[in-house]
């Protein structure tokens, strides 16, 4: 069973930067497209970032984009979101994901199959 455990989550203020993990377990990520996603309180879950299972291609949303690194660690079974210039608006519970199929491209549109339980990020003005 697939399990994904992220952390890394806290309060930063505007302008700051945060670092989140997620630990896979269960089953190996190496073949894996992984991804991160947020939710803010009222709104819809939306994406974030993706990787490839090689790591060679990133995706990401245009609201992140230039300030937030997805990265990964086969060895270690973790993803990582190097999160920079961190915005209020940029407050939620973050999210990781693996895809369900292997060798997933990073922008491939298909639906992630697991879910870890989230870390909250609040970030204040």
């Amino acid at each position: 069973q697939v399990q994904l455990e992220e952390s890394g989550g806290g309060w930063v203020q505007d302008g700051g930067s945060l670092r989140l993990s997620c630990v896979a377990s269960g089953r190996a990520i190496s073949t894996f497209r992984m991804g991160w996603f947020r939710q803010a309180r009222g709104k819809e879950r939306e994406f974030v970032a993706s990787i490839e299972w090689s790591g060679r291609r990133t995706y990401y949303a245009e609201s992140v984009e230039g300030r937030f690194t997805i990265s990964r660690n086969n060895a270690n079974n973790t993803v990582y979101l190097q999160m920079n210039s961190l915005k209020p608006e940029d407050t939620a519970v973050y999210y990781c994901a693996q895809d369900g199929r292997p060798y997933g491209l990073a922008n491939s549109r298909v639906p992630f199959a697991y879910y870890g339980q989230g870390t909250q990020v609040t970030v204040s003005s």
